[in-house]
């Protein structure tokens, strides 16, 4: 093969790769994009939430804790915004869902110490210790605490995908954001989102089942079924 056709196989197999980057972006936009829109109807403010429902739980979902056990202040600002939504009557229990796989890490404990610390009365607070992953929660939130109309509390950048996967799988969400603050690395948070609603509307297409399911847990009855 001499030269001349090498480089046009060179140039013929570029084009197709750059056409291919190009589809891929696009395809990526356009999942992001989808996920946002459709998940912005059902996202309020505080004030703008409705009413009119009577929701069966405040679902709050789980991220860092420190060694110590203090919630990081990406968590702690869940928190706080859930306890406010309990306090003004949105819903009459908390679902804290977060990671607690490991002896050593536990996130639904320390998420459930706060809010005790807040007033609220421990039977009304739900944990689900296998939230690995927003999917999971929400998953679990059906099919374990047989829940059926929740509020999500999480920050804005998040939110949108949480509220989609919950949709997809039948559930009635409403979101409420709790950016109470700047966050450390939020640039970088939001472009790893741009990729993680692009995986979990795949995953919604195919709704595999969580890590694990159990016995239900109604949100109907009292939390302290929940205390390990």
């Amino acid at each position: 093969m001499n030269k001349k056709n090498i480089k046009k196989i060179f140039i013929r197999t570029l084009l197709v790769l750059l056409i291919l980057a190009v589809v891929a972006i696009i395809a990526v936009l356009v999942t992001n994009q989808h996920v946002k829109s459709t998940a912005k109807k059902n996202i309020f403010t505080l004030e703008e939430l409705p009413r009119d429902t009577e929701f069966d739980c405040i679902l709050i979902l789980g991220c860092g804790v420190y060694p110590n056990g203090q919630p990081s202040p990406m968590l702690e600002d869940r928190l706080k915004r859930g306890v406010e939504l309990y306090k003004n009557g949105v819903a009459p229990k908390i679902l804290m869902s977060g990671d607690h796989g490991q002896t050593g890490y536990d996130e639904v404990n320390a998420m459930r110490d706060y809010a005790i610390n807040q007033g609220i009365p421990p039977e009304d607070i739900f944990m689900d210790h296998a939230g690995f992953s927003t999917y999971e929660s929400m998953y679990r939130a059906r099919d374990v605490f047989c829940a059926k109309k929740i509020v999500i509390v999480t920050q804005k950048y998040h939110l949108y995908r949480a509220v989609y996967i919950a949709n997809k799988l039948g559930l009635e969400a409403t979101g409420t954001d709790s950016d109470y603050r700047q966050y450390v690395g939020q640039i970088y948070l939001d472009i790893r989102e741009v990729a993680a609603r692009c995986k979990d509307f795949l995953t919604c297409i195919f709704k595999p089942e969580p890590t694990f399911l159990g016995e239900a847990i109604p949100v109907s009855g009292s939390g302290l079924l929940t205390v390990d």
